[in-house]
Order: structure tokens, then sequence, then C-alpha cells
């Protein structure tokens, strides 16, 4: 397996593409952008310069890195030869459907077809196609070339030795393969999403301030980051995404997304990618300045 296709070059598009380009693949990244493709591929390069100021890999490697990326904004001509694509388009259903249904179409008999999603069923996905027994969940962590897991999602009519394939494949990237069964929300984010949404929670509710959460959560809980700085990192309508099918697929009220998370992307307030989100963003990227509307 050495001809990968990856599917969208937004953040985990352009992150999976540089993880599997390092590893020795030929990876044809694809997007209906021109200028996304350009932007993805300036985002790797970027990336590999960090690595290469920090010595972790050397010019030649970011070179051959490089090298071993194509691009493509015709999914027809870019799944061509593939063994396995990998779909990171948006989290979205009815556009993720359509891309599956051409990508059984256009793509070898024997292609494994991966997803990327966060939420969505894989069996749902899978029905699409005419080859269900080939169709698996590849949940990446971003940023994807730091984190090291990925969850394998087994849809009902995924093979066993498709499954272990994948298993295999993410090992030689360098990442600890987990697999899980396909449920809403699968493991990550059916416990990561309702502490975010519980954070909110907290917030609308005026228990205490957004720097106050999160520092209850770092200094208290040991996390890296806190819960609102993580939910705009994300980005607060992905959140949101992820919660409604949730919520859609168990029709349970504890996974009903907060009013709060509701009405800040009804206003564009969605964290990092617009500038503001429980932090305000305009002058750093880091979150150190609580936004405006959460001020005491």
């Amino acid at each position: 397996m050495k001809n990968i296709a990856v599917i969208g070059a937004g953040t985990m598009g352009n992150g999976i593409a540089h993880t599997f380009a390092q590893s020795g693949f030929k990876v044809q990244l694809i997007d209906i952008s021109e200028a996304s493709l350009k932007k993805g591929l300036d985002t790797i390069s970027r990336n590999l310069d960090r690595m290469v100021a920090k010595e972790k890999i050397t010019e030649a490697d970011k070179a051959q890195t490089l090298e071993n990326i194509s691009t493509f904004t015709n999914i027809t001509e870019g799944v061509k030869n593939t063994h396995l694509v990998v779909e990171a388009a948006t989290e979205n259903i009815d556009l993720k459907l359509k891309i599956f249904k051409q990508l059984d179409e256009d793509c070898p008999k024997d292609s494994i077809l991966a997803t990327n999603t966060s939420s969505i069923s894989i069996t749902q996905i899978a029905a699409v196609t005419s080859r269900p027994e080939k169709v698996i969940g590849m949940h990446f962590m971003n940023p994807v070339p730091i984190m090291k897991l990925v969850e394998i999602i087994r849809g009902y009519s995924t093979g066993d030795d498709v499954t272990k394939t994948i298993m295999e494949l993410s090992k030689t990237l360098g990442k600890t393969p987990v697999e899980v069964n396909d449920y809403p929300g699968f493991v990550a984010n059916r416990i990561l999403m309702p502490m975010l949404n519980e954070s909110i929670e907290t917030l609308y509710n005026g228990v205490a301030g957004v720097y106050e959460i999160d520092t209850v959560m770092k200094l208290g809980m040991a996390h890296p980051m806190g819960p609102l700085q993580l939910a705009d990192f994300i980005g607060l309508d992905v959140c949101l995404s992820i919660l409604n099918v949730m919520y859609d697929g168990f029709k349970n009220p504890k996974y009903a997304p907060c009013p709060l998370l509701v009405n800040m992307v009804r206003a564009g307030k969605l964290g990092v990618k617009s500038g503001e989100g429980f932090y305000d963003y305009s002058e750093s990227r880091k979150a150190e300045k609580v936004a405006k509307q959460f001020l005491k």
C-alpha cells in the first residue's frame, strides 16, 4: 500500500497528507479549490520548516516529503491507482455521502475507503457504496503530524482484514491506533464533547468566568488546555455539529448543545478560526485575552 489519496486540503486533510508523505507514501491531495490546495501545501511546508528548526528532520527530508505530494482538483483523476482514500472534507453528512458515492465509482475495486469523520456513522457512509466491507473510519487528532492517536472505527460491515490492514498502516505512520465500534461520537468525542458542553453550561449559568473555568481544569485536572480554550481551538461550529449528531443518534438530553454555544455559532463566533470565541484572538492565536462579551 503506497499510493494514498486524501480528500480535502483543510486543517485535517493537509495534516493527514503531511503525515503519509513524511512516512514515504505517495499522496494525491484533492480539493475542488486551487486556493485551498495552495494554502494546504503552504501549511505543510511551514510545519516542516518548524521540524527542521527543531532538528527533528533534515532539509532533505522536507524536500522528499513535499515531492511525495501531488495535487488535484478533480476527484476522478486524483484517485486513480490508489490503494487507500482518506476523506477529510467538511463534517457534513450529505457532502460525505456524495463523495463516497463518487469514490465507489472512481476508485479501483480493491481500494479501501476511509473517512476522518469525528462523529458521523461509518455504517451510514458505507451503505451508499457497493463495498461496505472496505469502508472504515480513521479519526486522526489535530494537529495530525504531532498527535499519536488514531481512532479506527469499524462500521457494521467492515471486514476483519480491512481493520487489520488499517491498524497496521497506522502504526507505520508512528501512530497508536485504537479500534472502536460505530456509535455516535465514537469514544473520543462521546466523552470529550459532553465535557466541553458542560463547561459552556457552567459559564452560561454564571458559576464562574472563562478564565476561572479553564484554570480549574488545567491546574486541578492536569489538562494541557482549558475546555473553553479547547472548544475554541476545535471550532465551536464543529463542537455544535458533533453534539447534534450525538443528540440525534442517542435522543438523550445530556448531549443537547448549550444555548450559549448555539447562539455563538449563529453569531459567527467560532473560536480561533473566526478570531473570537470564548477568547479574543485578534492580536494573538494564543488564548490570553478573554472575549469582551465574557469580561466581568
